[in-house]
């Protein structure tokens, strides 16, 4: 089973910017895609972005423009630069990563690493 740890979290006002890292305990190849989930208080996990084994990328609506994440295949690490960041941006961030086996989606989550922004 994959290790993923996140980092990079904290407390920063509106309009200030922080980079999440997940790092993978084994090469990032072997997954369909890696990304990164966010859950605020009382609400559902949702998808922020992601990027697949090729490269491409998809974003949530609301980070569209602000949000860029990436990956280093070399260090088996995943990033999420967040610029501009908002209040409603607040929640605890989850580093996740994916592959199908027998057609079936197997998953992999990180423990989540707090972002609160407030001024």
């Amino acid at each position: 089973q994959v290790q993923l740890v996140e980092s990079g979290g904290g407390l920063v006002q509106p309009g200030e910017s922080l980079r999440l890292s997940c790092a993978a305990s084994e090469s990032i190849f072997r997954f369909y895609a890696m990304g990164w989930y966010r859950q605020a208080p009382g609400k559902q996990r949702e998808l922020v972005a992601e990027i697949a084994s090729g490269g491409s990328t998809n974003y949530a609506d609301s980070v569209k423009g602000r949000f860029t994440i990436s990956r280093d295949n070399a260090k088996n690490t995943v990033y999420l630069e967040m610029n501009s960041l908002k209040p409603e941006d607040t929640a605890v961030y989850y580093c996740n990563a994916y592959a199908f086996v027998l057609a079936h989606r197997a998953d992999a989550w990180g423990q989540g690493t707090q972002v609160t922004v407030s001024s």
